[in-house]
């Protein structure tokens, strides 16, 4: 079957759903409206789905080299005594392992996948549905029909936008700072620190390296820090355990706020969100690539198995993926909550229960999808 197919964005979605296209039999055409030179900074966890996923999409030879496995989770207090640990590499067993990695390198195995065929410095102007088909404008004025435009354009998606499936992501509350430390202590277990509205997690991610997430709630009005580095040090000043050192390392932070989306539908005609434009949650259980990942193995299967009826394989796809999502987001809710809860109080009920109370976030996430 022939279906002209366009992927908008060429992030971890745009690349995982573009394979996922690829390995169904069809060769979707992928735009990017940042210059290929744009590669993406700090680090990134996939947690067993995710690299489920990758496998399903033959992906997951080129990623064993890279970074560092994770078999365990260290919670501990602000002063850096242990709360609980979670076994990772038995909660995952049979699905996949996690992994922690370089965000640039993940980034090349997803491009290698789709064959390096990405139009960088391109961007959708503008988007009309006619007749069954999308009737694409690109920002050099070319226009161009397609039977699927899969917008995969992130959190503040203009696809989202333009086929009229909802309005701007909403703020979650919170400030992240993400950054690659050098000589910074040896870690070998993914490590968080949890605080008074505030984690520091600490992970190795290779090449004697660390990758650092940390995170603060912030009314939405609150203006960003105007030197990073100064107000990561600030935040987690009063911290122990491994903190301490790793500040003294730390040389650039990156800072963004996060936000959730939540829409009524995925998708409308030939037009269907994937990834973080259609279900992206706060980062607080590491599922926003495994979700775009599984996103695109079903993408690949439904549209294969429809026999190139776009319509019933877009109806197939939200009936597949929306429970699952829907789950990711309450638990990712569910764990956000406990940032409320005074240290006091929430350090007691973890030291108890903590162990069984985290796993159960993902417990559904370990059967297939």
């Amino acid at each position: 079957m022939t279906l002209r197919i366009l992927v908008v964005g060429a992030g971890i979605s745009g690349l995982a759903a573009a394979r996922g296209l690829r390995i169904a039999g069809f060769r979707p055409d992928v735009v990017e409206e940042l210059p290929a030179s744009m590669a993406p900074g700090a680090g990134i966890y996939l947690p067993g789905n995710a690299s489920r996923a990758l496998r399903l999409l033959g992906l997951d030879a080129p990623l064993r080299p890279l970074g560092d496995l994770i078999f365990r989770q260290v919670f501990q207090d602000s002063a850096g005594h242990e709360l609980f640990e979670l076994d990772v590499a038995g909660l995952w067993a049979g699905v996949g392992e996690s992994r922690a990695l370089s965000r640039a390198d993940l980034q090349q195995v997803l491009l290698t996948g789709v064959g390096g065929a990405v139009r960088y410095d391109t961007a959708v102007r503008d988007l009309d549905l006619i007749d069954g088909a999308a009737k694409v404008e690109f920002g050099d004025g070319s226009v161009a029909e397609y039977d699927l435009v899969v917008g995969a354009d992130g959190r503040r998606s203009m696809i989202r936008q333009k086929a009229g499936l909802g309005g701007p992501a909403v703020p979650t509350g919170q400030i992240v700072y993400r950054s690659v430390v050098g000589g910074g202590p040896a870690l070998s277990d993914w490590t968080a620190l949890l605080g008074h509205r505030s984690q520091f997690v600490a992970m190795p991610m290779g090449g004697r390296r660390l990758y650092i997430y940390a995170d603060e709630t912030a009314a939405p009005d609150t203006p960003g820090p105007a030197d990073p580095v100064v107000r990561l040090r600030e935040l987690f000043a009063d911290f122990g355990g491994c903190v301490p050192a790793i500040l003294d390392a730390v040389e650039k932070v990156q800072v963004a706020r996060t936000d959730e989306v939540a829409i009524d539908r995925w998708s409308a005609g030939p037009v269907l969100l994937v990834g973080d434009a259609a279900h992206a949650t706060a980062p607080s259980l590491a599922q926003g690539a495994a979700m775009a990942m599984e996103d695109a193995v079903v993408l690949g299967e439904v549209l294969k198995g429809a026999g190139g009826d776009v319509g019933a394989a877009l109806r197939a796809y939200e009936q597949r993926r929306r429970h699952r999502c829907h789950q990711v987001r309450e638990r990712t809710h569910e764990r956000d909550r406990t940032r409320d809860v005074p240290p006091e109080e929430r350090d007691a009920l973890l030291r108890k229960g903590g162990q069984q109370i985290f796993a159960d976030h993902y417990r559904a996430l370990v059967e297939p999808f």
